[in-house]
């Protein structure tokens, strides 16, 4: 993967994100109210919060939050998953992250599995994990669904294991919700 495709990818990320919004720090994972003291969701709400620009977060806390697990994107909000998302896209294409995994969280459930597999039927019914992304991503606007294909290619170039999964994810949803013309969820 060549340099420029990288700094392209970089550029797009700052650009598109750049003026996203901070949910608030009661908004930071969902059900944040109904979760524990100690519970790995009410951890990733403390540790975000009072971090309101993504740009000041640096790579350790991001790759480790919360608490050394680096698993906060798996329980960020909608809101905040996109708020907080392009430092960890930043990042990965900088190839500093060893935890977290961006690319798993744009890519798992848009694929043709995840428009069968159901997430959790007892708790969700027949909700599929491709609706759980349409869903999810709805918040996204065409620039930064743009930068996150541009995310994707790169590790796609670089990553031969992550090849399928972003195939299936940039063909079945990212590629058309980049031109504007996909499901904005």
């Amino acid at each position: 993967m060549s340099r420029s495709s990288v700094a392209r990818a970089q550029d797009l990320i700052r650009a598109a994100f750049a003026a996203v919004v901070h949910p608030g720090d009661d908004r930071l994972v969902d059900g944040q109210a109904d979760w524990g003291p100690g519970t790995e969701p009410a951890r990733v709400a403390a540790a975000f919060r009072g971090q309101p620009d993504w740009r000041a977060l640096a790579v350790d806390f991001l790759d480790g939050a919360p608490d050394g697990l680096g698993s906060a994107l798996s329980f960020f909000g909608d809101d905040a998953f996109r708020c907080y998302l392009p430092a960890y896209l930043l990042a990965d294409l900088d190839g500093v992250l060893q935890q977290a995994d961006p690319v798993f969280h744009l890519t798992h459930g848009l694929d043709d599995h995840g428009r069968g597999e159901l997430v959790s039927p007892q708790r969700y019914g027949e909700w599929t994990w491709f609706e759980q992304c349409q869903r999810r991503f709805a918040g996204f606007t065409p620039a930064q669904a743009a930068a996150i294909v541009a995310y994707l290619e790169v590790v796609a170039a670089r990553s031969p294991c992550d090849r399928p999964a972003i195939a299936q994810a940039l063909a079945s949803y990212w590629a058309a919700r980049a031109s504007g013309v996909g499901p904005a969820g």
